[in-house]
């Protein structure tokens, strides 16, 4: 296997992504999008979700696909977020028909970072217009680290972000979007090596390498700072799927997760993996092939939370350190 040509999610073909945020506000909202609908499905693995439109997502319900998904910041606040962006596919003509009308279809998440730092004393919700400035900025390329929904994202010992990471596996390609807002951590206490380590390809946080002299496995201890709990994901593919074959590519995408983040899914955290699949390339194989990019999936996810943490940028007032602060240079 190897990246694709960017190495994020929209290597994936016909995706876009899109960032909006504010530095005073310290946090934001990431938008997928396609040219086209694609299908959707979701699973949920934290104890303290926070979402809108993901049972919609399930394979027993009407609609099967989806127009876009959101990562946003800003708690319960957040989910406004999916109002700017369906009132922009609306005014696209985008959305399930139903008559003569249009309704997109915008199934979201949302992390907790309202205690990091930025002044949350709005008088409107801000994430509406977010979403909005999201979904117009959307396109092949966009910013790593602190940007959109990770624009103020924590983890339990150093600042999260916003990350991504890619991956062909024969004609298929996979592709991870990520906000990580975790209690757990991202490397070995707070030194250089990440635990996703084992999966990193061509440097691409880093080229620590694994931790030499890990400490023994123990008993983590509740110790959150302000402002973190949930890591928001997406997983991506052009393969064709149906809703149920994709909730199993989210699912196994979970294994990335645990292995990238040191406690993972805690009872505190909304953890929670959406997958998208445009259906642009057939199934070489109905059983194996599933089989390679839940594989596939959860590596990519690994690699993109190691990125989001690898990338982010310091801005006053921050309650935790950046890993390019302590190790970069």
């Amino acid at each position: 296997m190897t990246t694709g040509p960017r190495n994020l999610i929209t290597d994936v073909p016909g995706l876009a992504v899109g960032n909006a945020d504010e530095a005073g506000l310290k946090s934001g909202v990431t938008v997928l999008t396609a040219q086209a609908p694609f299908t959707a499905a979701v699973h949920v693995m934290g104890g303290a979700p926070g979402s809108v439109e993901t049972d919609l997502l399930a394979p027993d319900k009407l609609v099967t696909q989806a127009d876009a998904l959101v990562l946003s910041g800003g708690s319960a606040f957040g989910l406004a977020a999916a109002d700017g962006v369906r009132a922009g596919l609306r005014a696209r003509g985008r959305g399930f028909a139903v008559g003569d009308q249009r309704v997109p279809i915008v199934p979201g998440a949302i992390l907790f970072d309202l205690l990091n730092g930025g002044a949350k004393n709005w008088d409107e919700n801000p994430y509406r217009a977010l979403g909005a400035a999201a979904l117009d900025a959307a396109g092949p390329d966009f910013a790593l680290g602190s940007a959109g929904a990770g624009a103020g994202a924590m983890t339990g010992t150093l600042k999260g972000g916003l990350g991504s990471a890619s991956l062909r596996a024969g004609p298929i390609t996979v592709g991870a979007l990520v906000a990580v807002n975790a209690l757990g951590s991202a490397t070995v206490a707070t030194g250089p090596h990440f635990w996703a380590a084992p999966f990193e390809m061509d440097g691409e946080f880093g080229a620590r390498g694994p931790c030499p002299a890990p400490p023994p496995p123990a008993l983590p201890r509740l110790a959150a700072g302000p402002g973190q709990a949930t890591t928001i994901a997406i997983v991506a593919t052009d393969a064709t799927l149906d809703q149920a074959q994709a909730t199993r590519l989210a699912v196994a995408a979970h294994d990335g997760l645990a292995r990238a983040l040191v406690p993972a899914h805690s009872l505190l955290d909304g953890d929670l993996v959406f997958a998208a699949a445009t259906g642009a390339q057939p199934l070489p194989d109905p059983l194996e092939t599933p089989f390679q990019l839940g594989h596939a999936a959860a590596i990519c996810l690994a690699r993109a939370i190691a990125r989001a943490v690898f990338h982010a940028c310091p801005a006053p007032g921050d309650p935790k350190p950046c890993w390019q602060e302590l190790h970069g240079g």
